[in-house]
């Protein structure tokens, strides 16, 4: 089932595989939540669409790479966060769960 809740999907954490009919972007999500950066990353880069360029964007600011982020969020017609990370998480997983 798809989480409808920022809680609902932090509860979700504690299964060992994402759940097949979750949407790409709502699994890259929980790949990063659970640490699996490359798995996060690996379906962001085959979304070609703004959300997969925020989530890229993301994915490279947790990197620490600012100039490769900075470029994914101004195609994704974000401004660069100033939230933390963690916020950042949030604040992606609740826009997809909303859409």
């Amino acid at each position: 089932m798809i989480p409808k809740t920022y809680l609902e999907f932090e509860k979700s954490l504690e299964l060992s595989q994402v759940p097949a009919e979750w949407p790409d972007a709502l699994k890259a999500m929980w790949y990063d939540a659970k640490g699996d950066w490359e798995a996060s990353h690996n379906i962001a880069q085959d979304m070609h669409n703004s959300l997969g360029s925020w989530l890229h964007a993301y994915l490279h600011r947790k990197e620490g790479d600012r100039f490769n982020a900075g470029y994914w969020y101004r195609l994704a017609d974000k401004k660069y966060p100033t939230i933390t990370l963690d916020e950042e998480l949030k604040v992606i997983v609740d826009f997809i769960i909303k859409r």
